[in-house]
């Protein structure tokens, strides 16, 4: 007795549905089109807060003064002044200007360096440094550089400051440097050095601050 083969299955009649297609842009249901505008929204939201910081300017960076953190710059340079070799000034900076930063740091080279940062009323960054440091070893802090040309001196009220830079010196950026030196009753004399993206005016103005002001002694 043979026995039959089995005969082979049937087709079901339905064909191979095959991988799915992607539904067309007219099947994208409200939920869909919701999500894609949050992302969108948030994107939007983020770029204009940065831009609300900062600003572009051809003079350099600008920072929106009410945006950047504050410190008591006076109270702050009462307190390093004992920590240091040599007399501390404490500018008296206009009343508009913001000081957001101040610390001590040594100098490569020898020396120490108290630096005072501040934020103008058109956003534009200007700090003070306060050291025993030689020009030379201050510059090549700031710059990076061992030599770095002049470009003549400037006159605030009869002190004589010696600018440098302006034309990508200070830490390859094109920001001018002013050094002078003042004397400090029975002590050795301070070096001072304003550096930033502030304009010729703040320069001068901080200058003027800086130098007028009373030195405290090092205990």
């Amino acid at each position: 007795m043979t026995t039959e083969p089995n005969p082979p299955p049937r087709p079901t009649g339905r064909p191979d549905p095959g991988p799915p297609s992607k539904p067309p842009r007219s099947a994208m249901t409200m939920r869909d089109m919701l999500v894609a505008l949050g992302v969108l929204i948030a994107v939007v939201i983020a770029i204009g807060g940065l831009q609300g910081s900062w600003s572009f300017a051809p003079a350099g960076p600008s920072v929106d003064p009410a945006a950047v953190p504050v410190v008591d710059a006076p109270a702050e340079l009462r307190e390093l002044a004992p920590l240091v070799p040599f007399a501390v000034r404490i500018p008296a900076v206009p009343p508009d200007w913001r000081s957001n930063s101040v610390d001590q740091d040594p100098v490569d080279g020898g020396g120490r360096a108290v630096r005072t940062g501040y934020i103008t009323p058109d956003g534009r960054y200007v700090s003070l440094l306060q050291s025993d440091a030689s020009e030379q070893a201050l510059l090549a802090g700031e710059t990076g550089k061992v030599a770095v040309p002049g470009r003549g001196p400037v006159d605030v009220d009869g002190q004589q400051w010696v600018a440098y830079g302006g034309q990508g010196t200070s830490g390859g950026r094109d920001e001018p440097i002013w050094i002078t030196e003042v004397p400090t009753p029975n002590g050795a004399p301070v070096r001072m050095l304003i550096t930033g993206s502030g304009s010729d005016e703040s320069f001068r103005t901080l200058a003027e601050a800086a130098q007028t002001s009373t030195p405290i002694p090092p205990r």
